[in-house]
């Protein structure tokens, strides 16, 4: 898990502090992926992060917050293994297999953290819900940058549009929560068909 980069002055306070939230990051995952994250406990968290109670409430009001926290970076480091799989030079056919095979492999690698950030993230109410909503931005706004404008292709007659991208989005994610409730997390790379069929579908309409 990669901790959250944050902007730090060449103080030592703001390092400290920083490495602290990075360690309990990682605690907090670490934590979760053992015992869950409604029997997770704070105690769980600091034990793992090798910090004291007292800095993660330096850092987080509650272990709610931490685990938006945890998700904001879980997302943004899938996110960024798929940006780094698509290969502009490519066909856009490979692309889009590519970075599904890439995005989903992530996922699957840890089951119990997944299962987490998939739906026990909608169990915090609003706070989760923004957290999912933002990182499904992330998702469209890739999506949207590369399908509008893949070096060396015809210009679309009509780009891509936002709700377009997003109704993708949503069924890739629908793919892979069915998957969660069915036990069959490891078998996600078994979605790279129809997740990628579906972006296919979405990309190639309206040219």
């Amino acid at each position: 898990m990669t901790a959250v980069e944050e902007d730090a002055s060449p103080g030592g306070g703001a390092s400290a502090g920083t490495e602290h939230r990075a360690r309990l990051l990682d605690g907090m995952a670490r934590a979760v992926a053992t015992k869950g994250y409604a029997e997770t406990t704070i105690a769980d968290i600091v034990r793992e992060a090798s910090v004291s109670r007292r800095t993660f409430y330096e850092h987080f009001a509650d272990k709610a917050e931490c685990l938006v926290a945890l998700y904001e970076v879980a997302s943004g480091s899938a996110i960024a293994v798929l940006r780094a799989a698509i290969d502009p030079h490519s066909a856009w056919q490979t692309q889009v297999e590519q970075a599904m095979g890439a995005y989903l492999g992530v996922l699957s690698r840890n089951p119990v953290l997944l299962r987490t950030l998939f739906i026990e993230i909608l169990g915090l109410g609003v706070p989760g819900l923004a957290a999912r909503r933002r990182a499904n931005q992330q998702l469209v706004d890739l999506m949207l940058d590369v399908v509008n404008n893949r070096p060396g292709e015809r210009l679309r007659k009509k780009p891509l549009q936002p709700a377009m991208a997003m109704a993708v989005v949503g069924g890739i994610n629908e793919m892979v929560l069915q998957a969660i409730e069915q036990e069959r997390v490891g078998d996600l790379q078994s979605l790279v068909e129809p997740a990628s069929a579906l972006l296919r579908a979405a990309i190639s309409a309206e040219f």
